[in-house]
């Protein structure tokens, strides 16, 4: 039986990390990255408002920003949790390796999701 999650077609998955990037829809990506849809972009792995404010501006406007912040999880600063809930979006923080992973669990369950990865 294939348990394998069915995903949209359209959506970038996260197939593996480490050595300074990430696998994602079968391409390397070297550095930081922040994914949601079928967007990727850059990111300087800086737990700020500034450095996250694209989340924001994704569509449909998403209600988890997952953070992956390297080998062991770091917790963002409080005004930046403060700043995210206050426009509707929940931070949960986790190493890199479990936001990959619950990234793609919670793409499979269609929920609005973006993820923040510091790579390992």
């Amino acid at each position: 039986m294939d348990v394998t999650p069915l995903i949209p077609a359209d959506r970038k998955v996260i197939q593996g990390y480490g050595d300074g990037g990430f696998r994602i829809s079968g391409e390397r990506h070297e550095g930081s990255v922040i994914l949601f849809g079928g967007t990727l972009l850059p990111w300087d792995g800086q737990l700020t408002a500034d450095s996250l404010s694209v989340v924001l501006g994704a569509e449909p406007k998403p209600q988890i920003l997952l953070l992956g912040t390297g080998a062991t999880m770091t917790l963002p600063p409080p005004e930046l949790r403060r700043f995210f809930r206050e426009q509707g979006v929940t931070i949960d923080a986790m190493d890199t390796g479990a936001a990959c992973r619950t990234y793609g669990v919670l793409l499979a369950e269609e929920r609005r999701v973006v993820v923040a990865l510091t790579v390992v």
